[in-house]
């Protein structure tokens, strides 16, 4: 083989070489360049970045405020009528006017505050004039016409 033969030949190597390279480069890259969205929508939604915990320097207020419903306010009367009688009788079930604000776990904890019995179940609704009344099974181990008679019914 002559000189130049051989400097072809070397230099289709290379090529070959040059080449296997280059398609080794298109192969990791991926064949389809990432090609940015076109947003057209008219909302933009801010990334959800991270909220570090609050630690003040100094307490904003000087005093911490009291709760609004303590148990003395959550009642505010019991109701007395006939068909309240009839529950007491028939269901043992003692029937509050109560806050407004009021919702039933405050209820039944209040009832258990103020007169040492243990609520089953409270059901409440809203009377037209806008008050919450608010009905309180009582457990089978206590006596609603007991509780009613230390009221004053």
């Amino acid at each position: 083989m002559s000189n130049k033969a051989k400097q072809n030949k070397s230099q289709v190597k290379k090529g070959g070489n040059q080449k296997a390279q280059k398609t080794s480069r298109v192969v990791k890259r991926g064949k389809y360049k990432h090609v940015r969205k076109i947003k057209t929508g008219i909302r933009f939604r801010r990334p959800n970045t991270m909220k570090l915990a609050k630690n003040p320097e100094y307490p904003r207020k000087a005093q911490s405020r009291l709760p609004r419903l303590d148990h003395y306010s959550i009642l505010k009367f019991p109701h007395n009528t006939e068909s309240t009688m009839k529950q007491i009788e028939d269901h043992n079930t003692l029937v509050f006017i109560v806050d407004i604000r009021a919702n039933k776990y405050q209820i039944s904890d209040a009832v258990k505050k103020m007169y040492n019995v243990t609520p089953i179940k409270v059901n409440t609704l809203i009377r037209p004039d806008g008050n919450k009344k608010a009905f309180v099974r009582l457990s089978k181990n206590d006596d609603a016409m007991e509780i009613a008679d230390k009221i004053g019914f």
